[in-house]
């Protein structure tokens, strides 16, 4: 299966997009924690699914126009973090949620560094809202893009929410 890839600029920096033709497989910040290695035998192809709906939708989303995403999706991953990563999708825009909240709602209220690590290998940062998990205490915790980046996403997406409401737990930016 052929990987297709395309760079684009963000406010967040470089963002690398992978594809299979049809679906996004990867959205990657630049020198974030498990970027992909292996791109050598990789093809360079903005024009293929679904890099033009993936660019227009992220440009609407910095812009702060869009709050969801709509476009097909295919992450490579274990049964549990694809269900993980389903539960991620469910967290509203401007919202956070904790890790034992996650593991909660996914049946196991044990599994909070179980679903911790899930969230930190999600391989569609953004689009899979994996910088809406938060620590029980609402610290900024664990983000493979770095705090800095995912303190960024939650105070765009705050700044953009009229009436917010916390999901499980309100996060303090101060």
């Amino acid at each position: 299966m052929t990987t297709y890839y395309e760079w684009i600029e963000s406010p967040l920096g470089a963002l690398l997009l992978t594809s299979d033709g049809r679906s996004l497989t990867g959205l990657y910040l630049k020198g974030q924690k498990y970027f992909p290695t292996e791109m050598q035998h990789w093809t360079e192809a903005s024009w293929i699914a679904p890099f033009p709906q993936v660019r227009e939708q992220l440009s609407e989303y910095f812009a702060g126009q869009r709050q969801t995403f709509d476009m097909p999706l295919n992450p490579s991953g274990t049964d549990f973090q694809q269900r993980v990563w389903q539960y991620l999708q469910q967290i509203p825009f401007g919202t956070t949620c904790s890790y034992g909240a996650l593991a909660q709602m996914l049946g196991n209220p044990a599994a909070s560094r179980a679903v911790g690590a899930a969230n930190g290998r999600n391989p569609i940062s953004i689009i899979v809202p994996c910088h809406r998990v938060v620590a029980a205490n609402r610290q900024l915790t664990g983000y493979a893009g770095g705090l800095e980046r995912k303190r960024w996403l939650l105070q765009h997406e705050q700044s953009h929410t009229p009436d917010i409401r916390s999901y499980s737990t309100q996060l303090s930016l101060i």
